[in-house]
C-alpha cells in the first residue's frame, strides 16, 4: 500500500486564509461569548457525581451552534463540517486528536436546550443590548416589513401530512407555502430589534403595533402597512408614534409629475422609499449571506427561535466594523 503524503492527509505547509476563516475570525471577534455562555450555564448539564461521559464544553457547543445558522447546515451535515474542515474544528476549539468531535445527537440536544427554556429569544435580548450599549441601537425610528420563509409542501413524511402550522399566501401571482418573518428595524443602523414568525398568510399590518418597541417617535412601512394606526392592536405606547407608510403603488404611478403638488408628493416617496431600504439588508444577509430560504424545522415555535438566533448574529456581522475596534481584533 502506497504511503501517504503530508498533502494527502490534508497538511499544507502555507494554507491560504479562505473567506471562510476570514468570516470565522471576525465572528469571533464580535460575539460575546461570555455573556451568551452565562445565560445558557445555568441551563447546561453538569458533569454527575457518579462519574459517565461529562458534556461538551458549553462554549464549543454555542460555536457549533453558530456555525450551524452561518452555513445552513443540518445537524448531521454540520458534524460532517466539523469532521472535514480544520477551520471550524479550530474555530469550535476542538482537537479531534485529544476529543471526540460532537455528534449529530449532541448537536441536536443542544438545539433543543435553547428551544425548551426559550434561550433564543435572551440571546438575541443581550446582542441588542450589547449594541445599544456600544450606542449602534438608538430607538428613535423602526422600520418594519415581512419576508416569506418557504416551508416543504411535500407530505412524504412520516405523518403523511404538510406542517399545520404552515399555511400558503398569495403575492402577486405566485403562490406561497411556509412562513412569514417580521421584523422591526432600527430606522438609523438597520439593526433588527424585533423578530415575530407567524404563518404565510397573516397579513402584515395585524403585526404592525407588535414591531414597535414603545420608544420609537416614527414608524415606517411599506404600502402593505396602510391604516395600521385604527388597528385594534395600538397600544398606548405606540398610539402617538408617527406613521411613514408608503403610497400605494397604483396611486403612485397615477401621479402626474408635471403637477408641482403631485411631483413633490412623489419626491417624498421616494425620501421614505430610501429610509426603508434599510430594512432590507438584515433580510439580505439572512437569506443570502447566511442561506436561510426554506424552513428546517416543523411548527413556528422551532422557526421563529431559529429566526431570533438568524438575526442576532446578522445583527453582529453587520455591525462587526464598530464592535471589533472594542470587542477585540481578528486574529491573523
Amino acid at each position: 500500500m502506497k504511503q501517504m503524503s503530508l498533502s494527502d492527509s490534508g497538511f499544507v505547509r502555507k494554507p491560504k486564509v479562505t473567506r471562510r476563516q476570514v468570516f470565522l475570525d471576525e465572528m469571533a471577534s464580535v460575539v460575546p461569548w461570555s455573556r451568551l455562555m452565562a445565560l445558557i450555564e445555568p441551563h447546561y448539564p453538569k458533569a454527575g457525581a457518579k462519574g459517565g461521559r461529562p458534556p461538551k464544553a458549553l462554549s464549543a457547543m454555542l460555536r457549533i451552534h453558530f456555525m450551524q445558522q452561518w452555513f445552513n447546515l443540518s445537524d448531521p451535515g454540520m458534524e460532517e463540517a466539523l469532521h472535514d474542515m480544520p477551520v471550524m474544528r479550530r474555530f469550535a476549539g476542538i482537537d479531534s486528536g485529544e476529543e471526540d468531535i460532537p455528534d449529530e445527537t449532541t448537536i441536536l440536544k443542544f438545539r433543543r436546550l435553547l428551544e425548551t427554556h426559550q434561550l433564543a429569544e435572551c440571546l438575541f435580548a443581550e446582542v441588542n443590548a450589547l449594541l445599544e450599549e456600544k450606542g449602534l441601537l438608538l430607538r428613535q425610528g423602526t422600520l418594519v416589513d415581512a419576508t416569506l420563509i418557504a416551508a416543504p409542501s411535500s407530505t412524504k413524511n412520516q405523518e403523511g401530512v404538510r406542517d399545520p402550522e404552515m399555511h400558503q399566501t398569495k403575492k402577486g401571482n405566485q403562490w406561497y407555502f411556509g412562513m412569514k418573518a417580521h421584523i422591526g428595524a432600527d430606522a438609523d443602523s438597520g439593526l433588527v430589534h424585533t423578530v415575530i414568525g407567524t404563518a404565510a398568510n397573516v397579513n402584515d399590518v395585524t403585526q404592525a403595533h407588535g414591531l414597535l418597541h414603545g420608544k420609537e417617535k416614527e414608524a415606517y412601512g411599506d404600502a402593505g402597512y396602510a391604516g395600521a394606526e385604527k388597528r385594534p392592536e395600538v397600544t398606548e405606547a405606540t398610539a402617538n408614534v408617527r406613521r411613514k407608510v408608503a403610497m400605494r403603488p397604483g396611486k403612485r404611478r397615477a401621479l402626474d409629475l408635471n403637477h408641482p403638488f403631485q411631483a413633490l408628493a412623489d419626491q417624498f416617496e421616494k425620501g421614505k422609499a430610501s429610509i426603508r431600504a434599510k430594512v432590507e439588508h438584515p433580510f439580505r444577509v439572512v437569506k443570502r449571506q447566511f442561506g436561510f430560504i426554506k424552513v428546517r424545522y416543523r411548527g413556528l415555535a422551532k422557526n421563529t427561535a431559529q429566526l431570533m438566533t438568524l438575526f442576532s448574529l446578522s445583527n453582529l456581522w453587520m455591525a462587526r466594523r464598530a464592535l471589533m475596534p472594542v470587542m477585540g481584533e481578528v486574529r491573523p
